[in-house]
């Protein structure tokens, strides 16, 4: 999600966080999805803006947040990233079982594992999950996971 408001002028792009929330929807962001959200004018910061305007709950999981964290990544993209979704959700005991579950599914591909954890969160919270690698999350929708593309 670029520095810049989406009209173009410089502003604070998550000025709109503290709005009502006109929807009850929750979306979670997948790493892919988040380094993509932070390059301006790019189809995921466009999207991004959209669910920011539309009140849309918009969060991270704290695996995925580690991941990011992995970057590289820019001090500016970071804090930009920290205010988007402040409070990643919380790997926990029910998703270790919801991850076993779904490895197994999954037919236990060791490089899926972490992908296994964020399907878990998401599902656990009830979310959707925004990614710019879908086909790697494709084989949870059985599971109910439901997937946004840009």
């Amino acid at each position: 999600m670029g520095r810049g408001r989406a009209d173009g002028a410089a502003g604070d792009v998550c000025s709109r966080r503290g709005a009502a929330q006109t929807t009850r929807e929750m979306i979670h962001l997948d790493t892919s999805f988040l380094i993509r959200a932070l390059v301006s004018g790019s189809a995921e910061d466009h999207r991004l803006r959209a669910w920011l305007a539309e009140g849309t709950r918009v969060g991270i999981s704290a695996v995925c947040w580690a991941e990011f964290l992995c970057g590289p990544v820019q001090t500016g993209n970071l804090e930009l990233a920290a205010r988007i979704v402040p409070d990643p959700t919380p790997f926990t005991a029910v998703d270790a079982a919801s991850t076993v579950s779904l490895f197994n599914v999954g037919g236990r591909r060791r490089r899926s594992f972490v992908d296994c954890m964020i399907a878990a969160i998401a599902l656990r919270a009830g979310a959707s999950l925004a990614t710019a690698n879908a086909a790697d999350f494709r084989r949870f929708e059985p599971a109910g996971l439901k997937i946004v593309v840009t």
